[in-house]
């Protein structure tokens, strides 16, 4: 099992590439467009701003090869973020791979922005990445922005999260997977989400 998990500029790479490492597969990092074309899979991590991590996409000619990738591709969370049209960071164009707009989490109290710490999921519909993963079980969350689930097309929109709304927390499109959660720091059920994303492609 291997995967090129995408040079995003985030500080999660280690982690990540652990996390996989303990499911046996053999990760590399990468920034060079040609290599993650022919990989077999495709990891889009990030942590940052939308704006910075497209910048560093374009600039190395990732940006232009990812939304025509037949591999299984995965994005985390702000990876996850950029598939879609847009993010309401700074007014970024992201990849669009999926229709619709990145918004801003608004805080409350006792709700603060950054989304920090563990939620449980409410499943929209099966797939795949989420076999084995019982309903209502938790992930690992920390973000600013997110899709609206009301602004999510059923067909594409795997799994929710509650947190002042409803909004996205896992998604697939064909090939095109992704996560606002961080699945390697969310324990065993995060392992499980990891391992079924090696095996699709298989």
């Amino acid at each position: 099992m291997e995967a090129v998990i995408i040079d995003s500029g985030g500080a999660n790479l280690a982690s990540l590439r652990f996390a996989f490492e303990r499911l046996g597969a053999r990760t590399h990092v990468s920034c060079d467009a040609r290599e993650i074309a022919s990989a077999a899979r495709v990891v889009l991590p990030g942590v940052g701003s939308a704006a910075d991590a497209m910048q560093r996409l374009r600039r190395t000619g990732i940006a232009q090869v990812l939304p025509g990738l037949q591999q299984p591709v995965l994005g985390i969370c702000l990876g996850m973020q950029l598939l879609f049209e847009r993010s309401a960071e700074g007014g970024t164009e992201c990849l669009g791979v999926l229709p619709g707009t990145v918004q801003r989490l608004e805080a409350a109290p006792g709700r603060p922005v950054p989304h920090m710490g563990w939620n449980r999921l409410t499943r929209a519909r099966p797939d795949p990445l989420l076999e084995g993963i019982e309903p209502g079980e938790y992930f690992y969350f920390v973000h600013s922005y997110a899709v609206p689930a009301s602004h999510a097309q059923s067909s594409w929109a795997l799994a929710e999260v509650q947190y002042g709304q409803a909004v996205c927390a896992a998604v697939r499109r064909e090939n095109f997977c992704g996560t606002q959660f961080h699945p390697e720091r969310s324990a065993s059920a995060g392992a499980r989400l990891l391992a079924n994303f090696l095996r699709s492609g298989s």
